[in-house]
């Protein structure tokens, strides 16, 4: 098949060179523009375009992929498909139908569930048993077309968003190529979307890690694994912001040195040779990696031998 590969972060590259190796002609590849990154403002290219580059492949870059000039350039090259995935621009009605095979979407979740921006994360931090990847026919809704195919992953008990990330970029890119096979074949039936299953997730911000003690441990450690590597989740201790990067759950901690019954939702009960405990809403949670801001993250023991911590004391913002 001749392919317009639309794609931009770490997620889609994967997939380009799977459309590369399975010997499909990739007539360009389409990301989104050159930024500028650190204090040099030097300009950056995405991870797909280096891909692109590497390849020897043509690179559009438009800033408006609604732009009448960029949707005429796309149709001069009378692609069979255009294929998508974490591209990071809304396309018009002109450029999904353009294509004879249409454009085909590769998402990282089992849709309809997870629609939206940030399906990886959510799926680890709802605590979900299974995520995995749907190839979707697009249309003008967001993530809202007809199923292609679908193949699913169990999550591990320490799951993270990043893991997950990496694995799905995997299983996406061994999908599409399938997807692709199946289109040329006319052995695929789309199935549409049933739309009282499905859920939205927004993108993630990073003011959503600041952790709430008040929450059950559970809660909390899915939230410090969904978000890790980024934005992270965080509290604050003697005024600094303190982020937790590995934890457990635990029902209850025989060896609390303070009155658990009065202890506060935050409070460091038991301070162990590799880790803290710290109480929350329903049951304890203990934190295993740790990062003092200005520092490097560590194991929380040695964070407790270079930092003289007490117990007692309460994680969260000073009043």
């Amino acid at each position: 098949m001749r392919v317009i590969f639309m794609g931009t972060p770490d997620f889609s590259v994967g997939t380009l060179e799977a459309i590369i190796k399975a010997g499909h002609e990739v007539c360009a590849v389409v990301t989104q523009p050159d930024k500028p990154k650190g204090r040099s403002k030097q300009l950056q290219f995405s991870p797909v375009k280096e891909a692109a580059l590497a390849h020897n492949l043509e690179v559009l870059q438009p800033e408006k992929a609604r732009d009448p000039e960029f949707v005429e350039e796309l149709r001069r090259y009378n692609a069979d498909v255009f294929v998508v995935v974490a591209f990071g621009q809304i396309l018009p009605k002109e450029i999904i139908e353009m294509p004879k095979y249409g454009c085909v979407n590769v998402h990282a979740s089992l849709l309809p569930k997870y629609r939206g921006a940030a399906p990886i994360q959510y799926a680890v931090i709802d605590g979900c048993e299974y995520s995995g990847v749907t190839t979707m026919q697009m249309n003008e809704g967001l993530d809202t077309g007809d199923i292609l195919m679908v193949e699913k992953l169990k999550l591990d008990p320490k799951e993270t968003g990043g893991s997950l990330f990496d694995k799905l970029a995997v299983v996406g890119a061994n999908l599409l190529v399938k997807t692709l096979e199946g289109l040329k074949e006319g052995s695929i039936s789309p199935i549409p979307q049933k739309e009282e299953d499905s859920k939205y997730v927004k993108m993630i911000k990073k003011s959503m890690g600041e952790i709430d003690f008040n929450k059950s441990a559970v809660v909390i450690e899915r939230l410090i694994r969904g978000l890790n590597p980024w934005p992270s989740a965080f509290t604050h201790l003697q005024g600094k912001t303190f982020k937790i990067w590995e934890a457990n759950c635990l029902d209850d901690v025989t060896d609390a040195k303070v009155d658990l019954s009065t202890a506060k939702n935050g409070e460091i009960v038991a301070l162990r040779k590799n880790s803290l405990v710290i109480k929350t809403g329903e049951g304890y949670l203990e934190a295993l990696e740790v990062q003092l801001e200005g520092k490097k993250r560590m194991d929380a023991g040695s964070f407790l031998r270079g930092n003289n911590i007490e117990l007692g004391t309460v994680f969260g913002k000073e009043e």
